[in-house]
């Protein structure tokens, strides 16, 4: 069983799925030292800077609204105990537990990077989505700036893109989205998953408070800024029931699209996620994980492109269905008639960078 640690999602180093050898802690009946930072629970963000070798990733997935996608960033201080991209930690031999929200990676070229992929003869614009795998967003934004550079480039060359984050910060990069959004070339959305502060707090431990989202989604919108907001993810026995009222909350804050994400437990999110139900709600764990093996098939988790964002069974027609009529009553687009295209036929190529003249003497 894993024990809450102030601050972060995570409950244990787990393991990834390429290491071979694995560490466990045994205890030696000398107690820990309060000076331990995890025994005092001061895990502290460890952040690094990465040269990466490209910037943009590419998917055809049938059920995700975008082709292209920038993240700034690997891992995310947001700590989300269901974060479905953990298990990309392993890729670089780091837990996807406490790893993933406490090791970070910043990419520090990633701006030179766009400004050379947007520069190549074949390029051709589609919408990127900024900040999927971790939030763009998230606390090390303040200090790295990388997505504020990253909009920089985008509002230079006209190149439509679009948000989605669980962080207010998102509002000081209304002077540069503001004008952008006149020119229907970007859109937000806003992760909202409780209107709970104690169990935000505990699902999300390091993002933005439920009423500072919605305050900033307020902000955003009042910008002339396209907002939508997304339910996600809804996990049975725990936020469920606030369906409706995050959706009315957001619409009242000025989101006009709306949709929802079913918890998603691939790989080493599903034992990381058992043992956060352990240490939060022991009471009901069972019952949870019950529901989810019902809705995937029988196991924790079922990658079918379809239903992997939805689930199958009964539950998950209930929750379509309340879902439908709830986006309708509540006064939501529902067929984004009124939702803007984004526009791909204003970019143009980054200008090639100055180089300045040497200043030789004439005489």
């Amino acid at each position: 069983m894993g024990i809450a640690i102030k601050g972060r999602g995570a409950t244990s180093h787990l393991a990834g799925r390429f290491e071979s050898t694995v560490s466990e802690a045994v205890d030696d009946g000398w107690g820990l030292d309060e000076s331990d930072e995890f025994a005092a629970g001061r895990l502290r963000t460890e952040v690094r800077a990465e040269t990466a070798r490209s910037i943009i990733s590419r998917n055809s997935s049938p059920d995700i609204g975008f082709s292209q996608s920038v993240n700034p960033y690997r891992g995310c201080e947001h700590g989300c105990s269901y974060c479905f991209a953990r298990p990309s930690h392993a890729y670089l031999n780091l837990s996807p537990g406490l790893d993933f929200e406490t090791k970070l990676f910043a990419k520090t070229n990633a701006p030179q990077l766009l400004r050379k992929e947007f520069s190549r003869p074949g390029y051709v614009p589609q919408p990127i989505a900024l900040g999927i795998n971790t939030d763009a967003y998230q606390p090390i934004e303040r200090k790295f700036k990388l997505t504020r550079q990253l909009i920089e480039v985008m509002a230079e060359t006209r190149h439509p893109f679009s948000l989605i984050t669980k962080n207010a910060l998102v509002e000081r990069d209304i002077d540069l989205l503001a004008p952008l959004a006149a020119q229907k070339l970007v859109s937000v959305h806003f992760s909202v998953t409780s209107l709970d502060p104690h169990l935000s707090a505990r699902l999300e431990p390091r993002a933005s408070a439920p009423h500072a989202r919605l305050r900033a989604m307020k902000r955003v919108s009042d910008a002339g800024i396209p907002v939508g907001v997304m339910v996600a993810p809804v996990i049975p026995w725990i936020n469920d029931s606030e369906l409706e009222a995050v959706l009315e909350a957001a619409h009242d804050a000025g989101a006009r699209t709306a949709g929802y994400v079913l918890l998603r437990l691939p790989l080493e999110v599903a034992p990381l996620f058992r043992d956060w139900l352990d240490a939060h709600h022991p009471d009901r764990a069972a019952h949870v994980m019950s529901t989810i093996n019902q809705l995937r098939g029988g196991k924790d988790y079922d990658s079918q492109f379809g239903t992997r964002m939805r689930g199958q069974g009964v539950y998950a027609d209930l929750l379509a269905n309340r879902f439908k009529l709830a986006r309708r009553r509540i006064g939501f687009d529902v067929q984004n008639s009124h939702w803007p295209k984004l526009d791909c036929s204003l970019f143009q190529k980054p200008l090639p960078p100055k180089v300045d003249s040497p200043q030789g003497s004439l005489f």
